[in-house]
């Protein structure tokens, strides 16, 4: 199967986006484009972890949702939560409604706390882990890896929780810490150039 997919305005993408007008979207103006915004992180790793089990258009038709209900993913606020917060999430059905990953989120928006304290910033923390990114042979070609693997373990010995290799490999693709747009994607060169003029926090 080609890792191609040519859609109906002619233009050929990664063929996971053709699936869906909301997909294409996101594909075209999110997933890949670096992005160091501190909320912006922390929602993606939430939204992977809930993901979990789950396929990602699922998640993306319920984005906002999500938001409304987790105050915008302010990690400040989040941290906050407690069991009236729980049992409202629990009768949300615009969200998944899984008590573990809704607790998981309390607790990483206290451990994402924690992190600014030692780095100043969640996208400092993260972005260190670029640097030392396997080049792939084929985009797309894995689901985790051993950068991937490494974040999830210094996430879990601070204490985060649903944050396997797989789900932070997710993240890593969707932030802009590699490029895993495929050879001939149209948005793979603007992924490039995107990632060429970034600042690194």
């Amino acid at each position: 199967m080609s890792s191609l997919s040519l859609c109906q305005d002619g233009k050929s993408r990664c063929n996971w986006c053709d699936s869906s007008a909301e997909y294409i979207t996101y594909h075209d103006t999110e997933w890949g484009f670096p992005v160091k915004d501190d909320i912006r992180l922390f929602e993606k790793l939430c939204l992977e972890s809930f993901q979990s089990g789950l396929s990602w258009r699922t998640i993306l038709a319920k984005r906002e949702n999500f938001r409304t209900a987790f105050y915008g993913f302010d990690f400040n606020k989040v941290a906050n939560f407690t069991e009236r917060d729980i049992t409202r999430l629990l009768q949300d059905k615009g969200i998944v409604r899984h008590r573990g990953k809704i607790e998981a989120v309390i607790n990483n928006a206290k451990k994402t706390q924690d992190i600014i304290k030692q780095y100043g910033s969640l996208a400092r923390f993260i972005w260190r882990y670029e640097a030392d990114i396997e080049p792939l042979a084929k985009p797309q070609s894995i689901s985790s890896s051993a950068v991937s693997t490494a974040l999830s373990k210094d996430l879990k010995k601070r204490g985060w929780k649903f944050i396997g290799p797989t789900t932070v490999y997710a993240f890593m693709q969707a932030m802009g810490l590699i490029n895993d747009h495929v050879e001939g994607c149209i948005i793979r060169s603007e992924v490039d150039n995107a990632r060429r003029h970034f600042i690194r926090p």
